[in-house]
């Protein structure tokens, strides 16, 4: 990778009350739901309309509104190769800001992506650039502020020496979570994950309160949290170490992220555990399909191998932008597991389930018997004995490497357990799987790692994996409907999330089939957009006219306002849902008949018309 320019200290200026300690609500790499963090997020005192400076001389080279995302958004590129950028803005400029309102005009839209020339927009260090905002997916008033290289790979911004952002306040540490991820491997007798309080034992030192005991190949995660001196929120941790034995084992640090795989925080933490609880484990090893080049490590990727007789003293640093350190410390021994306890008659009723694990199949059978008994594990009708790989109560666990084939059914104790496997799909390649209810299309970079697919079609509803299997890139689904879609024009998919949340993706129809991409497994369902979007009239002067729009399903995807028959740029804020006008002329009031056409994902369009 080729190294970024040397920046001498001073080079850049604070862009928000330059001079003046200041406060951060979001740091360079932080844990987001879909991505990487790639900036730092500086606090406006919960207030818009602050001055933002230009971090040094340079050009504005691009110019991004959006009602989504980083909302209105300014790069500025420097003689030495960076970029600053600055988003979620509430104004720019006002030679940009007229600059934009004209292209705005000239393409007939709000949303728009602008390249100015070279010499069009031309600042030194300290000119007032923009006013500080609250606009696309911003949850409340702040700068988003970002340092890319000529690549553009996000670079922490902190590292460049701001002193208004102040910090001796070290790491905290509130968990560690071992995973077993090999067939063999235990954690105190136990396939699976444990996750394990850090306990606090004097000034920045953390240790856990007992040894572990373990087996095998293992996978160490942590969930840790940093602050800056004077702030309560929550921020990341920038660099984490590993030393076992005394010896490094593993390093990740989050200064430097390519922009294109930030959604690759998907697979950089445990995203079943983040979706499932809310909390962010990351991962100290490198997953199989991880690519990021954040990690240093050996040809062990950072995972334990844990021998038994042997000793593993064990430490980790947690590191902020600013070299705060603290330490976590404990021992793991080497221990062979116990396999088989008699079982407790505690149970009235038999229960059988299972989950996948990487490519291990976890069976547990709560037995009524006193002794454990095999499964039959049928794979293409032939049958294959299943002994317990350990019991715990009256729980017999049983493990299988699904690299050995897909199982259909089992058997225990005269019940029988459909498993709905369908094919093992590689990842790296294009592959496509098909049966009587859908196709899916896997591209090369659509999944991180192997998917064991499992996929369904029940009263309407087909179900893929599940919503704790992150995708990287799209994915190409095609639904073919048992029952006849009368109206294919309104019909869409909708993909059910978590609760009762739901997103409609639209796509196309072919003779009976539904087509579409998207970034989601899970349960999905094809229904239909009845009704068209709304819209009601909040207030209308000859300065200024505001709607309230929304849509029942499927979204809304245009909207365009004209006066008298000449368009008039409306500005869509949608996280309030609201349109309001934005002149060309200021000088020219809105008079005349104006009409507003508003249009949902599947064509369905509301006519507002009105009279100023």
């Amino acid at each position: 990778m080729a190294q970024n320019p040397e920046v001498p200290t001073g080079y850049f200026m604070f862009p928000i009350h330059p001079g003046r300690q200041n406060y951060l609500a979001g740091s360079m790499g932080e844990i987001r739901p879909n991505h990487f963090h790639g900036g730092i997020d500086i606090k406006t005192d919960q207030v818009t309309g602050l001055p933002v400076y230009a971090a040094a001389d340079g050009y504005i080279s691009r110019i991004e509104v959006s009602s989504y995302g980083y909302g209105y958004m300014l790069y500025l590129s420097h003689p030495n190769g960076l970029t600053t950028t600055y988003a979620h803005l509430e104004s720019f400029a006002p030679a940009i800001e007229q600059y934009v309102l004209e292209m705005q005009y000239a393409k007939q839209a709000f949303d728009v992506k602008l390249t100015p020339g070279k010499n069009q927009f031309v600042f030194k260090r300290g000119d007032i650039i923009a006013k500080s905002g609250n606009t696309g997916g911003s949850a409340g008033p702040h700068l988003h502020f970002e340092v890319r290289d000529a690549k553009n790979n996000l670079q922490n911004p902190l590292k460049y020496g701001f002193t208004e952002i102040q910090d001796d306040v070290a790491p905290e540490v509130v968990a560690i979570a071992f995973k077993t991820l090999s067939i063999d491997a235990r954690l105190n007798n136990l396939f699976g994950r444990q996750e394990l309080p850090a306990v606090k034992n004097g000034p920045n030192s953390f240790v856990l309160r007992d040894t572990i005991r373990a087996n095998g190949l293992l996978g160490l995660e942590f969930n840790a949290y940093d602050r800056y001196t004077g702030a309560w929120n929550k921020n990341g941790v920038q660099e984490v170490n590993i030393f076992v034995g005394g010896k490094p084992h593993y390093t990740h640090l989050l200064d430097n992220i390519p922009f294109d795989y930030q959604r690759m925080v998907s697979w950089h933490v445990n995203y079943e555990n983040l979706k499932m609880t809310g909390k962010s484990f990351q991962k100290c090893y490198i997953d199989d399909g991880n690519t990021l080049p954040l990690y240093n490590t050996g040809s062990h990727k950072g995972k334990l191998k844990i021998n038994p007789g042997a000793t593993y003293p064990v430490t980790m640093q947690f590191k902020d932008s600013y070299n705060n350190t603290t330490t976590l410390q404990f021992i793991i021994q080497g221990t062979l597991p116990i396999s088989a306890h008699t079982l407790a008659k505690t149970v009235k009723k038999q229960q059988i389930n299972y989950e996948v694990s990487e490519d291990i199949l976890k069976i547990m059978a709560l037995d009524t018997g006193s002794a454990p008994k095999n499964i039959n594990l049928y794979i293409r009708n032939r049958r294959y004995d299943l002994v317990p790989s350990y019991t715990v109560q009256s729980n017999s666990i049983y493990l299988y490497d699904l690299r050995g084939g897909l199982p259909d059914s089992l058997v225990f104790n005269g019940t029988t357990k459909k498993f709905y496997f369908r094919q093992i799909i590689p990842s790296g390649t294009d592959y496509s799987y098909a049966d009587n209810h859908l196709a899916l299309q896997f591209y090369p970079n659509t999944i991180f790692d192997t998917l064991y697919l499992r996929s369904g079609y029940d009263a309407g509803i087909w179900s893929i994996n599940d919503v704790l299997t992150p995708l990287f890139q799209p994915l190409k689904v095609t639904f073919k409907p048992q029952e006849p879609i009368l109206d294919k024009t309104t019909a869409g998919a909708v993909w059910l999330g978590w609760g009762n949340s739901r997103a409609f993706i639209n796509g196309t129809w072919k003779d009976d089939q539904f087509t579409f991409t998207t970034r989601n497994l899970g349960k999905y369902k094809i229904m239909n957009d009845l009704k068209p979007p709304t819209v009601k009239l909040l207030s209308k002067s000859p300065t200024l006219v505001r709607f309230k729009v929304g849509d029942d399903l499927s979204g809304l995807t245009s909207y365009r306002a004209e006066i008298n028959g000449q368009f008039l740029l409306l500005k869509y804020e949608h996280k309030a849902a609201l349109l309001y006008s934005e002149r060309l002329n200021k000088s020219v009031p809105l008079r005349g008949e104006l009409t507003l056409w508003v249009k949902d994902a599947v064509g369905h369009e509301t006519i507002f018309k009105t009279r100023i």
